[in-house]
C-alpha cells in the first residue's frame, strides 16, 4: 500500500538515510557529507515553520521518499515562489512514487496560495528529474553550465519552473500566503 502524507518526527531517521545515500552517491544534490538526523530535523523544522509542505511516502509501511519545498530565495517579494525537493529511497524509482509525490507538494503549495515552483535540479543528465518536472507542467527556463564539483566532474544545474494557480497574471489576494517570508530570514 502507498501513502503520502505529512512527515512527523519520527520520520528524521529515514529521511537523514535516504538524503545519505543521494549525497555519497548522486548528483541531485551538491552536498558532499551527509547531514545529521539532528540537523535534517532542524531543516524540516524550518521549513515547516514556514508554512510549508514536507511529505513523505510510505510503501507499506516503511518510509520510502519525501518532498519538501521551501523558499526559493528568502527576501520577501519571493515569498509566493518556493523550490521543490524530492528525493527517493534507492530502488523506488521508477514507481510512480516521485510522481506522487510532486503531484500532492504542488496542490498543497498551491493551496498555501504558492505562485510559482521552481526545480533546480542537479546534473543535466537527470533525466529522471528532469523527465518528471516535465511530465507535471515544468517549462526548461535555463541551465547553469559547470556550476558544481562533485564525484570527480563538473555538474549542470538544470532550472525548471511551474506557475501554481493564477501565477503571475494577478496580484495575490489577502488570503494567499498563511507564511512569511520575513520569518524564512530569521
Amino acid at each position: 500500500m502507498i501513502l503520502i502524507r505529512p512527515s512527523s518526527d519520527a520520520d528524521i531517521d529515514a529521511i537523514a538515510s535516504i538524503y545519505a545515500h543521494h549525497v555519497l552517491h548522486g548528483t541531485a544534490t551538491f552536498e558532499t557529507a551527509p547531514p545529521s538526523a539532528l540537523e535534517m530535523a532542524q531543516r524540516r523544522s524550518d521549513v515547516l515553520s514556514k508554512g510549508l509542505p514536507w511529505l513523505v511516502v510510505e510503501v507499506d509501511g516503511r518510509v520510502q521518499g519525501y518532498a519538501y519545498a521551501n523558499w526559493f530565495r528568502p527576501r520577501d517579494a519571493f515569498r509566493y515562489c518556493a523550490e521543490d525537493s524530492i528525493y527517493l529511497a534507492p530502488g523506488m524509482e521508477g514507481r510512480g512514487l516521485g510522481r506522487a509525490l510532486l503531484a500532492e507538494l504542488l496542490r498543497c503549495c498551491e493551496s498555501a496560495g504558492m505562485r510559482k515552483m521552481v526545480a533546480v535540479i542537479g546534473d543535466s543528465a537527470n533525466q529522471g528529474s528532469i523527465g518528471l518536472h516535465r511530465a507535471l507542467g515544468f517549462a526548461h527556463a535555463g541551465t547553469m553550465a559547470a556550476s558544481g564539483w562533485k564525484l570527480g566532474r563538473w555538474l549542470d544545474i538544470v532550472l525548471m519552473e511551474r506557475a501554481l494557480g493564477p501565477g503571475g497574471s494577478t496580484p495575490p489576494s489577502v488570503t494567499d500566503g498563511t507564511f512569511s517570508a520575513t520569518a524564512a530570514q530569521t
